[in-house]
């Protein structure tokens, strides 16, 4: 009888890793396809979302429940990096209604929240004290 049970509680194991497995996957998808869209929505509206500075979208990561994700930016070229995020954050709806429109096929945008990506800055910080 208790073989019985283990083998029942090894596939109810595997069974929700394969569920969990399944859902980072969707998210990781998920996460690529906002990504891209930041990035053309990014290009297409430098001049009045960036304020004409160059902005890139670098990693987007979004909750289980698909309901906010977060966008790490990196600014290159133009006016400071806190001012040009707090414009882009202020025009979130905005750029959420174009991933909505370009995304059809996606029932929910989840909300977006913007940040400063400085691991570029943080890697030359590095180099810097290994030259050193």
């Amino acid at each position: 009888m208790s073989g019985v049970t283990f083998h029942f509680l090894i596939k109810s194991c595997a069974f929700s890793l394969t569920f969990a497995l399944m859902s980072t996957i969707r998210q990781s998808r998920i996460e690529k396809v906002i990504q891209e869209e930041l990035s053309s929505v990014f290009q297409r509206n430098a001049r009045e979302i960036c304020l004409g500075a160059m902005v890139s979208a670098t990693v987007v990561r979004i909750t289980p429940d698909l309901s906010l994700a977060r966008c790490y930016c990196s600014v290159f070229a133009g006016p400071p990096k806190e001012e040009v995020i707090q414009n882009i954050s202020a025009n979130s709806s905005k750029i959420r209604g174009e991933i909505g429109r370009r995304l059809k096929n996606m029932r929910h945008i989840p909300d977006l929240k913007f940040f400063i990506d400085d691991s570029l800055d943080y890697a030359n910080e590095i180099n810097e004290l290994l030259k050193k």
